[in-house]
């Protein structure tokens, strides 16, 4: 089964090459077409459905987030494609969607590609474009939702929900306010970079906890924080000063 494909791109060079790389290595996909403009992406989308569109995220007519906006659905898959560092990308990471950077490398075009096609042959619905430009829309004191992707689904999770995170190997454990503890196969490196800028702190080698849920600092056998859930993390040597500082910081 071929899934159809939309490629949005405002340089023509750039489209060429991309077409000719999904053609040529990705056999999963058909490209049924492609766009130069935000205009033109909303009318192929809305008239012709395709299930996966690649999308330059800043185009000459407008950015990614004029067409999402004004499709009629969300019903396909989006890899995003820049060729910088663009200020959208944390929103992307924490919605969990792909995305690549130019030039594109054709190992991570291959892995988007496949991911998307797995996501396309599972059950449920997929909301990570809503949720992407939910937090896309959102300013910087407002707070995020992060998509967290396990073996039973998608869960769509606040940051100010989140207690701590713990490492287990490969896998990460998120500790909610309300709920059950989340595990997902993403190791904890990952979430350091998408949450160190939003009020987390990676206290320890296997630990990043939220620091407004810290209820208190207790200094012996070489130091613990106490988080809301009573649950006492310990604090890298290495860590305990930046730790303070912060702390110090802290407003609420």
């Amino acid at each position: 089964m071929k899934y159809s494909a939309l490629i949005v791109e405002d340089e023509k060079l750039s489209r060429d090459f991309l077409n000719n790389l999904v053609r040529d290595f990705c056999p999963q996909l058909e490209v049924t077409g492609t766009a130069g403009s935000v205009e033109e992406a909303v009318e192929f989308i809305n008239q012709h459905h395709p299930r996966i569109v690649f999308m330059d995220i800043e185009m000459q007519t407008g950015t990614a987030f004029d067409v999402l906006q004004q499709v009629s659905d969300h019903h396909f898959h989006v890899i995003f494609t820049t060729a910088f560092d663009h200020y959208a990308i944390q929103a992307i990471k924490f919605s969990a969607v792909d995305y690549l950077l130019k030039p594109i490398n054709l190992e991570e075009l291959e892995q988007a590609v496949a991911k998307a096609v797995k996501q396309l042959g599972s059950q449920g619905e997929d909301q990570r474009l809503e949720v992407l430009l939910r937090n896309f829309k959102k300013s910087s004191d407002e707070d995020y939702s992060i998509s967290l992707s396990t073996s039973d689904g998608v869960h769509y999770v606040s940051l100010s929900t989140i207690i701590r995170l713990e490492a287990k190997g490969p896998y990460t454990t998120f500790f909610l306010k309300n709920g059950s503890p989340i595990m997902v196969s993403k190791n904890l490196k990952e979430y350091e970079m998408i949450l160190g800028g939003h009020g987390f702190f990676r206290i320890h080698n296997s630990y990043i906890i939220n620091l407004k849920e810290v209820k208190r600092w207790i200094k012996t056998d070489g130091g613990y924080a106490v988080m809301s859930d009573d649950a006492m993390v310990a604090i890298s040597p290495k860590k305990k000063d930046e730790f303070m500082l912060l702390m110090s910081h802290r407003t609420v």
